[in-house]
């Protein structure tokens, strides 16, 4: 008999950002229990957890909306402690503004985080030293809206998505200079190859969530080669894709966005989404299944067996098993109005 995946997570904490909440909220990763919920400055967009200072971080990207549609760009990240559920500092990266997408080299202690430009200076990526807290310096990536930022394991090279932008930022992290342009019709979410070959790439951008088949580059997930800096391959897909994760077996999960053809809300008229499964090493797509609208942000439990997917417009996060490829379970994610559910981290107990 298979065992449930649920065996063994008791202790094991699920973080959820309501982005228009504005809260993270912590969920029983056994049971699903509600914990309790922190209230975070608006507008929260990502979380990244450091298990070795044991603090949850959280960007706040914008005082209102989202990327294309907002009304002005904060800030802050805040540290949460995740046992207590209480937030521990609210950092201020002014004048650096626009904070969202987060990596973490526990080894070398630094949080690396994507930063909108201005009229008078491109995108980058803001370094903090995870013990004191304190930005160390910035990383130009000569782009205006790096957006998803992901490290190869080694901690040497770093890789920024950026929608508008015709290319991936890559930078050398040692130096902290812009190193290469990887040619992409705008990109969104991403991941790097667990031994640091290869980046996965969802492309192309999904601003103007066209509804319409056929039209503009094909979508998909860009596979970037480390040595050349270039695209060697697509995984294809049917939808355009904004979040990207690689679980620790090796499994590439994509969060495609469907669309109807009339527009009800800021944010368009959506289907259900998809969550499509490829392998990393052979690039073979491995099967799919619905989940709610507009898929934000995945991730996975550390051994690779149960999938998260944020879905903004529903406020659910479907929680999958991916060796069958069923729904687990949903949580529905509270929210005082559009949108909802969006930056998840999965807390191992403390040891």
């Amino acid at each position: 008999m298979q065992q449930s995946p649920r065996v063994g997570r008791e202790g094991d904490v699920l973080a959820v950002v309501s982005q228009s909440g504005p809260t993270v909220s912590f969920f029983d990763a056994a049971s699903d229990r509600h914990l309790g919920s922190v209230d975070v400055p608006a507008e929260p967009h990502e979380l990244c957890f450091d298990p070795t200072q044991r603090l949850l971080w959280c960007t706040t990207a914008y005082h209102s909306g989202y990327y294309h549609a907002n009304s002005g760009r904060r800030t802050e990240l805040t540290a949460i402690d995740p046992d207590t559920r209480r937030i521990v500092e609210v950092v201020d990266l002014a004048p650096e503004h626009g904070p969202h997408g987060l990596a973490l080299d526990t080894a070398r202690r630094r949080l690396y985080v994507s930063v909108e430009g201005s009229a008078d200076r491109s995108g980058g990526v803001v370094v903090l030293d995870t013990e004191t807290r304190r930005p160390l310096g910035r990383i130009d990536t000569d782009a205006p809206g790096p957006h998803w930022f992901a490290i190869d394991p080694a901690g040497r090279t770093g890789y920024a998505t950026n929608k508008e932008a015709p290319f991936v930022s890559v930078v050398d992290l040692e130096r902290g200079t812009l190193t290469a342009k990887v040619e992409v019709p705008g990109s969104e979410g991403l991941a790097v190859s667990a031994d640091g070959t290869h980046a996965f790439v969802a492309a192309p951008y999904a601003g103007s969530f066209s509804a319409t088949p056929g039209e503009g580059p094909a979508t998909g997930i860009r596979v970037i080669e480390a040595r050349t800096a270039s695209v060697v391959g697509t995984l294809p897909t049917e939808g355009l894709v904004m979040p990207v994760h690689l679980t620790s077996t090796g499994k590439v999960l994509a969060g495609e966005t469907r669309m109807v053809s009339d527009s009800a809300s800021p944010l368009g008229h959506h289907a259900p989404g998809r969550l499509t499964v490829f392998s990393a090493d052979t690039r073979e797509r491995l099967g799919s299944l619905e989940v709610g609208h507009l898929p934000l942000t995945i991730t996975s439990s550390p051994d690779g067996r149960l999938a998260y997917v944020s879905c903004v417009v529903s406020s659910t996060v479907h929680i999958v098993d991916l060796e069958t490829l069923r729904d687990a379970a949903r949580l529905d994610i509270a929210r005082r109005g559009e949108p909802g559910a969006h930056g998840l981290a999965y807390i191992p107990r403390p040891a």
